[in-house]
């Protein structure tokens, strides 16, 4: 059978439409009918397509197509029927905002309330829009198996949305269907929503300290492989937008909310954006709609918002160098209260003088441990390393990797299996220097406290190349980043990445310590001062 376009010959409206500007260049996609609706080029995620529309539009407003009862009267007063005025309420939105939209979305409901001509008004809606723009279906579907996949059949492939929204609340199963295997589809989360009575549920504050929809932020980061999940969080709550953000310093929000339901525009964007002053889709219905003048409510919208990202452009600037994730901040706060990291004079290894020391060996209780092995998850997440077994080296590494794969299965919704080595052979049982998940011809992501020679790293080569594994990277507390010895310009973690070719990931470096110390205000301007000469004299860049 032909798609929806093709079987639909007759339209529910008398009236001609009027044509809009197409783009230029289609695209096809794997799995997607030809004669749908063009998109994400070649084998782009969704996200990315997102973020280049943003760009070129300079916009991050999303255009609602809400056709509410009461907008359709006059139209019906014309002589439409409903549904009919329903795709004449959306096609004079879409022709006035074609300029300013980074994306569309339609809401599903608001069709589906017209019967079976809805449904046909909804494809026709979709057929509207220019293909360069992507169309967010606002369905929010929640099921899993054969249902979800169905669910998505009809919103990707029958009525040639790009991405849907869909409810988390059955775990990975109800969100599989709608972003694996889906080149150029994505998917927005429900994680914390506008209605007051969401508090209810996903404000819940979990065991572990967090609140339910942080937990959803997490395990949406790590869910997001293929760079096409977002997230829902109302712009109404501008805690919850920061919270969030926090939690999934990455993703994509999308943030309704703002005009007729009271979020604070300025106030949402601060809290929303990320760094590049992208990753907030801020859809907008009425307060465009039913403006005198959409086309310049729209413009209005857009101005508004690029003046937040513009001023936090500014601030961004003004502090380059010293912006900390929250899990970094975090990490110090933690390493602080446990006696980690200190402050003072302290004799290394090298002879040098340091004005800090740090010990991991210190992060000695259950809750210390618990907090640690999320921050390394965090740092992996956010690094989108692609890796198949976690390897903790003798013997510090041990309860690393253990921890770091209970988070990354708890807090991320990853699966990890981990492996650790012995220092003495075992000559009975299983037998050899290595235990856990087995690392024969696995990619590999070995975790440590530090590397200050890279001894433990050679060591950790030497003995997974023997079971044919390969080494995607390291991930570590801390880089001193400071020079191996005075007749050296490299650190010892440079010295790693030039000598194996793969990239050594920290937790957190000198330069963010410096953040951090300045974020304290006077708290330890001593501290600062001492670090801050260390720096100079034996830091290098990374």
């Amino acid at each position: 059978p032909g798609s929806a376009r093709d079987r639909q010959t007759d339209r529910p409206t008398d009236r001609p439409r009027r044509s809009l500007r197409r783009s230029t260049h289609r695209p096809t996609e794997g799995g997607r009918r030809a004669s749908g609706r063009a998109g994400a080029m070649g084998g782009e995620a969704f996200f990315a397509w997102l973020e280049r529309r943003a760009r070129e539009a300079d916009s991050l407003v999303c255009v609602g197509l809400d056709p509410h009862e009461i907008d359709l009267v006059p139209l019906q007063a014309e002589g439409r029927t409903a549904p009919q005025a329903a795709l004449e309420f959306c096609r004079r939105l879409v022709e006035a905002t074609t300029h300013v939209a980074a994306a569309y979305k339609p809401n599903a409901a608001f069709f589906e309330a017209l019967g079976a001509e809805g449904h046909t008004v909804l494809a026709e809606v979709i057929k509207l829009i220019p293909d360069d723009i992507p169309v967010v279906l606002d369905a929010k579907r929640g099921d899993i198996s054969s249902t979800a996949a169905a669910y998505a059949t009809a919103g990707y492939e029958q009525l040639n949305a790009h991405c849907m929204t869909i409810h988390p609340y059955m775990g990975f199963d109800s969100v599989a269907p709608f972003v694996e295997d889906k080149p150029g589809r994505g998917a927005f989360v429900l994680c914390k929503t506008s209605n007051p009575s969401s508090e209810d549920l996903e404000t819940a504050q979990l065991v572990d300290g967090q609140l339910l929809y942080e937990k959803v932020a997490r395990l949406c980061a790590g869910w997001n492989k293929h760079n096409n999940i977002g997230l829902v969080v109302g712009a109404t709550d501008v805690e919850a937008l920061a919270r969030t953000r926090a939690a999934a310093p990455d993703l994509w929000i999308l943030a309704p909310g703002v005009g007729f339901q009271g979020g604070n525009l300025g106030e949402a964007a601060a809290a929303g954006l990320r760094a590049d002053g992208l990753g907030l889709l801020i859809p907008i219905s009425r307060g465009i709609s039913r403006d005198e003048d959409p086309k310049a409510a729209a413009e209005r919208f857009r101005d508004q918002i690029n003046a937040v990202r513009k001023e936090a452009a500014a601030g961004h600037k003004d502090t380059a160098g010293q912006d900390l994730a929250a899990f970094q901040k975090g990490f110090f706060d933690l390493a602080l209260k446990c006696g980690v990291l200190k402050f003072g004079e302290f004799t290394l290894k090298s002879g040098r003088k340091s004005p800090y020391f740090f010990n991991a060996g210190l992060f000695n209780t259950g809750s210390a441990l618990d907090g640690l092995g999320r921050y390394y998850a965090e740092r992996i997440i956010a690094s989108k390393i692609e890796f198949d077994v976690l390897f903790g080296p003798a013997y510090k590494g041990i309860p690393l990797a253990a921890v770091i794969a209970l988070s990354l299965s708890r807090d991320f919704g990853r699966d990890v299996p981990f492996a650790y080595n012995r220092k003495e052979a075992k000559d009975h049982g299983e037998g050899g220097v290595l235990v856990g998940a087995p690392v024969k011809g696995q990619r590999v992501l070995v975790v440590d406290d530090v590397i200050t020679a890279g001894t433990a790293i050679r060591e950790s080569i030497s003995m997974l190349g023997k079971e044919n594994a390969s080494v995607a990277g390291v991930v570590i507390a801390l880089d001193r980043q400071e020079k191996k010895s005075d007749t050296e310009n490299q650190s010892a973690i440079q010295a790693v990445k030039e000598e194996f070719g793969f990239d050594v990931f920290p937790i957190v470096a000198l330069d963010d310590l410096l953040a951090y110390l300045k974020s304290n205000g006077g708290a330890q301007a001593d501290a600062l001062a001492s670090v801050e000469a260390y720096r100079a004299e034996y830091g290098v860049d990374r």
